[in-house]
């Protein structure tokens, strides 16, 4: 079963975050081989961390939250909240594997928040600038409560435009960039 969960730092944590680094990235390296995707998120400026997202595939909802809660930096306090949903991977691939590589372009997290009857359920056009795409699901998967994609795109107007905006109670679009260890 495949989840996303979406970290959101609580304010003036950058200091907390930067000290808890290397416990951040050692704990993820535990997961690797079921990570699809991670990155930190950023605010309007572009440079300060606003959270941090994780696509993963888990036994379950409980190893989900175990993974989410667990994490160091959530430990520590360092997130105001954290979103986790079970999660669909419509392009079946990981960000290792899109296309346009881990370089170049605009990168966004585009969170659509549902409403009424499911949408965007199919892989909407330009796939090749899609870096992950799915529906957000209720721990049973039988509800549909929204839609995530990280999508490569040259603005968040652009960005948000993948998905149907008036399907949705909300939007969000977050700068975001591939994550993991520097090489």
């Amino acid at each position: 079963m495949e989840f996303l969960c979406y970290h959101r730092d609580r304010p003036g944590s950058l200091p907390l975050r930067e000290e808890l680094l290397e416990a951040h990235w050692s704990y993820m390296d535990g997961f690797a081989k079921e990570m699809i995707a991670r990155g930190p998120t950023f605010a309007e400026d572009g440079e300060t961390l606003s959270g941090s997202v994780h696509i993963l595939d888990l036994p379950d909802a409980a190893a989900a939250r175990a993974f989410a809660f667990d994490e160091p930096n959530y430990q520590a306090g360092a997130y105001r909240d954290v979103m986790v949903r079970r999660w669909r991977n419509t392009l079946g691939r990981t960000m290792w594997d899109f296309p346009g590589g881990r370089d170049g372009g605009n990168r966004f997290l585009v969170l659509g928040l549902g409403t009424g009857p499911a949408a965007d359920l199919d892989v909407p056009p330009g796939r090749d600038e899609l870096i992950a795409y799915g529906p957000l699901l209720s721990d049973d998967g039988a509800h549909w409560l929204g839609t995530a994609a990280l999508v490569r795109a040259p603005d968040p107007d652009a960005a948000r435009a993948v998905l149907t905006a008036e399907a949705y109670a909300a939007v969000e679009v977050h700068d975001w960039q591939f994550g993991g260890r520097p090489s």
